[in-house]
């Protein structure tokens, strides 16, 4: 059930404070490297972002890491009921200050830009 359709007005105003891709990549909070061939970007954001799209968490993974340092990669998959697609998501976390390089991917096609607004169709 993707809340902003079905839920009605008030939870139609908290979606606008968790992101989309596209807003993450509108806002500077998620940016493409060609050097890395993938986004630079927080993949907890990533991630909250797909839900505002409407896809649900299937299966989370997360590298096991030494004692109080950060896991260094993880996996995570998700459906959309509505439009079952499906989303991929890998990420690495370089060593410091290095930031986390995320790989997307909808139903088995990478993504490398931002989807079209309906403006720009």
């Amino acid at each position: 059930m993707c809340l902003h359709q079905d839920r009605g007005q008030r939870m139609r105003q908290v979606d606008h404070l968790v992101p989309t891709l596209n807003d993450l990549y509108k806002q500077g909070r998620m940016t493409w490297t060609e050097q890395g061939k993938g986004w630079i970007g927080r993949p907890e954001e990533v991630l909250g972002a797909l839900a505002t799209d409407g896809f649900y968490e299937c299966h989370r993974e997360r590298a096991a890491s030494p004692t109080g340092r950060r896991p260094t990669e993880g996996a995570w998959d998700g459906v959309n009921p509505h439009t079952r697609s499906v989303a991929s998501v890998t990420w690495t976390v370089p060593r410091s200050p290095e930031p986390p390089v995320v790989f997307i991917e909808i139903d088995g096609d990478s993504i490398t830009r931002p989807a079209p607004t309906p403006v720009e169709r």
